[in-house]
């Protein structure tokens, strides 16, 4: 409606301005050999306007007719930029969804539209890694060298291919030059702090690290963690060369990240070592406080070498009252009680332990205190058995490898700061966790003096009515008492009991898969609870 109002103004303002020309006194005179005419102003400027109207309509037309080849060009030129970018986008989408047969299709349809368009190189070479060709591939990211806007998109996918194919020499090369063209990039800095760390190059990969937090690649908190890292992979290094060195470097990452458990133990060690146990002491106090661990108990109960077995269990009580809900302090104090022989302190402990979490190690310590205290095989039987079945205790492991020490790097992809102090992955699905309140009473049980022989009586009778009791072959006695229980044993897999032999065993009987033995308690075996139980026969299979 406004433009329809506005077109009317127009038309009265036009139709205003001729009238008013017509009645202005202005006489023009146009004379021409064939004679000679005097139209009105009105007239005159009519003539014009139509006149310029006509020069440019005609200026258009001959104009078109010199462009028309070119904008045919352009439009088919333009056609087929879209008809590429189309199937780019098409291309793409095929290989994130993992479809070859698309992906191989319109990547060749992108080439002949887009020849020098650098996505369409990238198109090829993903392409040909879905379709697992690496020379094509290689040969993609190749070409996308000579383009400097593409060079550094180039480098990535060789190094990605030589990774994949185990060439460390090249990918080492490819993220060095991608390094240098551009050290803000995450991925190269990674990968040559990596390889810096597997040649043990430690300064070197401080160096990158300090260059890759310069720009802001990596959180500050996980910039200082990498450094604990590297230092204390340093301080390793030199610790028996150069201890002086190695503390400084220990003590760096320590203050770096005091929760970080391989520093604050190097630190211990090489403190000990310079003979400064006040400051190892307090190491070990300030991240037991934060992470409690076995190495740091280890650490700290052993602080001063000359100690007797007694000094070790009170430093071992020390470190205990620090935190008195952790299991580890609990583990530790028992292993110290065990070795300066408190049997009913390490009971205690194990107790406590043993209601936290039941694992392998305590499992053992028990059958081991079972073993020096009372000699009750038994005893020791029954908590191996248990140890067979208990959780698995926590381990230093990486990428599927379970280490004794920590390292810096995993010796599977090489990656920094890659082990962790978690339990590793169960092998065995059959295993099953442990009544942690079963184990507990089992451990507080009192045992003043060892039990006699547990007495078993066993009735077969086979087909014609005739019932032997074949006597119990005799379980096997260790070598040593106590020989198989390490001070510091942190068991894999626990050994089970050989079973019997086969002539000592009852003939089965004819007819059935199996022989069952009646095998009943002893009156006077303690309960759970420590009282007497009454005879209840119990059914095993053989």
């Amino acid at each position: 409606m406004i433009r329809v109002l506005v077109a009317i103004a127009l038309l009265f303002a036009a139709v205003f301005t001729l009238d008013w020309l017509g009645g202005v006194p202005v006489s023009v005179a146009i004379n021409w050999p064939g004679g000679e005419m005097a139209p009105p102003l009105r007239v005159v400027v009519v003539s014009l306007l139509v006149f310029a109207l006509a020069a440019i309509v005609l200026w258009k037309l001959v104009s078109g007719l010199f462009h028309t080849p070119g904008a045919i060009r352009g439009f088919f030129r333009a056609r087929r930029r879209d008809k590429g970018y189309q199937a780019l986008s098409r291309g793409m989408i095929a290989v994130g969804s993992g479809d070859i047969r698309l992906a191989h299709r319109y990547a060749g349809e992108a080439g002949r539209h887009l020849s020098r368009e650098p996505l369409v190189m990238l198109l090829e070479a993903q392409t040909a890694q879905l379709e697992g060709r690496p020379d094509a591939a290689r040969s993609a990211f190749t070409r996308m060298l000579e383009d400097p806007d593409t060079r550094l998109l180039g480098l990535r996918g060789l190094f990605i291919e030589a990774t994949r194919a185990g060439e460390s020499e090249a990918a080492r090369h490819y993220a060095a030059e991608a390094q240098k063209i551009a050290p803000g990039v995450p991925w190269s800095a990674t990968a040559m702090m990596e390889y810096q760390s597997a040649e043990h190059d430690w300064e070197g990969a401080l160096s990158t690290l300090e260059q890759a937090a310069g720009t802001r690649l990596l959180e500050k908190s996980q910039a200082k963690r990498l450094r604990a890292v590297l230092l204390t992979a340093r301080a390793a290094d030199v610790e028996d060369a150069e201890p002086d060195k190695a503390r400084a470097f220990a003590l760096e990452a320590h203050r770096l990240v005091p929760e970080f458990v391989p520093a604050a133990v190097l630190a211990a060690r090489v403190l000990t070592r310079l003979n400064d146990t006040r400051k190892a002491a307090k190491v070990v106090e300030t991240t037991w406080k934060l992470e409690p661990h076995p190495e740091l108990a280890e650490a700290f109960i052993h602080v001063r070498p000359g100690d007797s077995t007694h000094d070790r269990l009170k430093r071992a009580q020390t470190l205990y009252g620090i935190r008195p809900n952790a299991r580890e302090g609990a583990v530790a104090v028992a292993r110290a009680a065990l070795d300066a022989q408190e049997w009913d302190l390490a009971r205690e402990y194990l107790g406590k332990a043993l209601r936290l979490m039941p694992t392998q190690r305590i499992c053992l310590m028990m059958a081991e205190l079972e073993e020096r205290q009372h000699g009750d095989r038994g005893r020791v039987r029954e908590w191996l058995s248990r140890a067979v079945r208990a959780p698995r205790d926590e381990a230093w492991t990486a990428d599927g490898v379970v280490a004794e020490t920590w390292h810096p790097v995993s010796p599977v992809t090489g990656r920094l700061d890659a082990f962790e102090w978690r339990v590793p992955v169960a092998t065995d699905t059959g295993a099953t966790e442990l009544d942690g309140s079963d184990l507990a009473e089992r451990a507080a049980l009192p045992l003043e003096a060892p039990p006699p022989p547990p007495v078993v009586e066993a009735s077969v009778s086979d087909d014609d009515g005739d019932d032997r009791n074949p006597p119990a072959p005799p379980p096997p006695a260790p070598e040593e008492p106590g020989a198989a229980f390490p001070a510091d044993s942190r068991p894999v897999q626990a050994a089970t009991p050989e079973p019997a032999p086969a002539e000592a065993r009852p003939a089965a009987r004819s007819g059935s898969s199996a022989s069952m033995l009646t095998m009943p308690f002893r009156p006077d075996d303690p309960g759970p609870g420590g009282e007497a139980v009454e005879p209840t026969p119990s059914r095993v299979f053989v």
